[in-house]
């Protein structure tokens, strides 16, 4: 099986400190501790197993920040780690962390998150041989309201409501060669679409949006308009597990990854 790369973005949003790392006296939330470790080491914990040979780009603004964690000595160790100075914006970190990984080579390319801390080796490798053995230039992981409920009754507060199924993003995406790179364009603003509309317009056009906002479109049929927008044929993989789409974004899912992570791996 071709082993991707592993992008964890680290970096602070918009440049500023995250409430949840002033709390706790960090200067980046990827250091914000839960269950006794930083963020961002649950989350190498979860991609090293699931690709024992994979490159591991980390993407943040101080790098010096993270050099002391145990899970980025091991991979510095290895040889395995490449550290990329995060941009301004999500799309910009992306394409300064693909050139550090030498351009093309760095395909196909697994894209996460430092605070996606419920993640498990098993499922990160299942994502990675279904989008592999799919049809998709891109891929993004979701998860059902259902699911999200079933593993938090407050899991998630937003979703993406389609005529079928409504859905929330897991924080994992997937890039099968630099043409897919074209998807990416939807979050040049930032993303956080179920929180502000206008980006929504902006990223998908306004058509799009009065679609999506309605509730006209199933979720196949909203990812071919999404595939049309861009160029390359992005497609969704939903997971079975909500759980996956609840990342420590605030103090309420603080709380509830703590509590999950309890439940989950002791």
């Amino acid at each position: 099986m071709i082993t991707p790369t592993i992008l964890i973005l680290a970096g602070k949003r918009d440049g500023t400190l995250d409430p949840l790392a002033e709390r706790a006296g960090v200067t980046h939330k990827c250091r914000v501790p839960i269950m006794g470790k930083p963020l961002l080491q649950w989350v190498v914990e979860a991609v090293d197993p699931a690709f024992p040979d994979a490159r591991v780009l980390i993407s943040i603004h101080d790098p010096d920040v993270i050099a002391d964690l145990t899970g980025v000595v091991a991979l510095k160790a290895s040889g395995r780690l490449i550290l990329c100075k995060a941009q301004a914006g999500i799309v910009e970190s992306v394409e300064a962390a693909i050139a550090a990984a030498g351009g093309e080579s760095a395909f196909p390319l697994m894209i996460t998150t430092a605070d996606n801390v419920l993640a498990e080796p098993d499922y990160l490798r299942g994502v990675h041989e279904a989008a592999l053995a799919g049809e998709g230039d891109a891929v993004v992981v979701l998860a059902t309201r259902e699911s999200i409920r079933a593993a938090h009754p407050e899991g998630q507060r937003k979703f993406y409501e389609f005529s079928d199924v409504a859905v929330s993003n897991c924080n994992v995406f997937w890039l099968r060669n630099s043409s897919a790179l074209a998807a990416t364009e939807a979050f040049r603003q930032g993303g956080q679409f179920a929180k502000n509309r206008a980006r929504i317009a902006k990223a998908f056009g306004i058509w799009n949006l009065i679609r999506f906002r309605f509730g006209w479109s199933s979720l196949d049929g909203a990812f071919r308009a999404i595939s049309r927008r861009f160029g390359v044929r992005v497609v969704p993989h939903v997971t079975p597990d909500g759980a996956f789409a609840i990342d420590v974004d605030n103090e309420r899912t603080y709380a509830i990854a703590e509590l999950l992570l309890k439940a989950r791996k002791g």
